[in-house]
């Protein structure tokens, strides 16, 4: 809570200012008046903060075989989730399903339509490569030549905010996970394919064209497993959910949900063991060449895989080969699990919107169409 003096300190504005902007967001039940602070001689001022149910966020994540939505108030409460399977992402089957999970979560936390400041919107990348782009199945088909932001944003009546679905995690972990101290971080994110989502000084780094950190694609075994992208040997061909649902799926074996994932781990599943000591070892030399290049503080493992199994992941990548990060004195461990799990993206993508009003330098959008 702040009175406007306070305020007007903080923000570096006339006390008269600071009145007319506090009368205005009150009015517009952005603030709420929360009595008088005694303090000292005087009349004792009054003091405000920020009214949680002024103004909602929504996050929605469309993966290859599930959508999350997220709901977050003002001061940035997660008021409710959705997580659902579906098998069939493609824009004409998806964005129905998104607007009856929409009506839901309206029903559920009460937002009235003029309390929702926007939509944030993520999705895997990358995003207008030749080649890359909606193939395979780690990527989304039926995008191609589409605007997925324009096309939401028609549908809801909402703005809507885009973003790859590494970038968003990394934002996510960052407000509401393990790295809220942190400012400097990769978050390695495991969809059905893999992605690397890059967090420079409290921002989130997204390259020139909003394709920064697309480590699914980087080779890490020269003349390996063909991919769909074109190349032979990408690391998500070996660490990614969609190489152990490969894997299960040749030995006749249906693909588990969520759940089902937490099952085989706890069964000691062989083909489940044999994909993790597979990810490990292709995952460690990728990680110690981040941090060569990216020099963070920590890197963050997190996504669409249980807890369990990242932790078991963590163990068997370590000791990480040498690096830059390698130093006796730390504040953070070289690797650590990401504390948001299947929320992490959508809870990033509900942050968006406010970041579009508040920091509009910030270039969050991807306008393009997916070709």
């Amino acid at each position: 809570m702040m009175g406007r003096t306070q305020i007007a300190k903080l923000a570096h504005l006339s006390p008269q200012a600071v009145t007319n902007i506090v009368d205005e967001l009150v009015a517009d039940g952005l603030l709420i008046e929360k009595g008088r602070l005694r303090s000292g001689r005087g009349q004792p001022p009054i003091q405000f903060a920020v009214n949680p149910d002024g103004a909602f966020t929504v996050g929605i994540e469309i993966a290859a075989d599930h959508l999350v939505l997220v709901a977050l108030d003002m001061v940035g409460t997660l008021r409710a989730e959705r997580v659902m399977q579906v098998e069939n992402t493609d824009p004409d089957h998806v964005i129905p399903i998104i607007l009856l999970e929409l009506a839901k979560l309206r029903g559920q936390t009460g937002i009235a339509p003029e309390r929702l400041q926007g939509i944030g919107l993520v999705m895997p990348g990358p995003f207008e490569i030749d080649g890359m782009t909606s193939v395979g199945p780690t990527t989304l088909p039926g995008w191609q030549g589409k605007n997925p932001a324009t096309l939401l944003s028609d549908a809801t009546g909402e703005d809507v905010v885009l973003e790859n679905d590494a970038s968003a995690a990394a934002v996510g972990e960052r407000f509401f996970g393990a790295a809220q101290a942190i400012s400097s971080f990769g978050l390695v994110y495991f969809g059905a394919g893999l992605g690397l989502g890059i967090i420079h000084e409290g921002r989130p780094y997204r390259g020139a064209y909003g394709n920064a950190g697309e480590i699914g694609h980087a080779v890490s075994a020269p003349g390996g497993r063909e991919c769909t992208c074109g190349q032979r040997g990408c690391l998500e061909r070996y660490a990614s959910l969609y190489a152990l649902y490969e894997k299960l799926s040749l030995a006749g074996r249906e693909r588990p949900d969520f759940a089902g994932l937490i099952d085989l781990y706890r069964q000691n599943d062989p083909i489940m063991d044999e994909w993790l000591s597979e990810a490990s070892l292709h995952l460690a030399p990728m990680l110690s060449t981040l941090e060569n290049i990216l020099d963070p503080e920590t890197i963050i493992l997190g996504g669409a895989l249980p807890d369990e199994i990242v932790d078991e992941l963590i163990s068997r990548i370590n000791p990480l080969p040498m690096s830059v990060s390698t130093r006796a004195v730390r504040t953070q461990p070289r690797l650590m699990r990401g504390h948001t799990g299947q929320l992490t993206a959508a809870l990033g993508a509900a942050t968006l919107p406010l970041w579009e009003i508040m920091t509009p330098k910030l270039d969050t959008k991807v306008s393009a169409p997916l070709d």
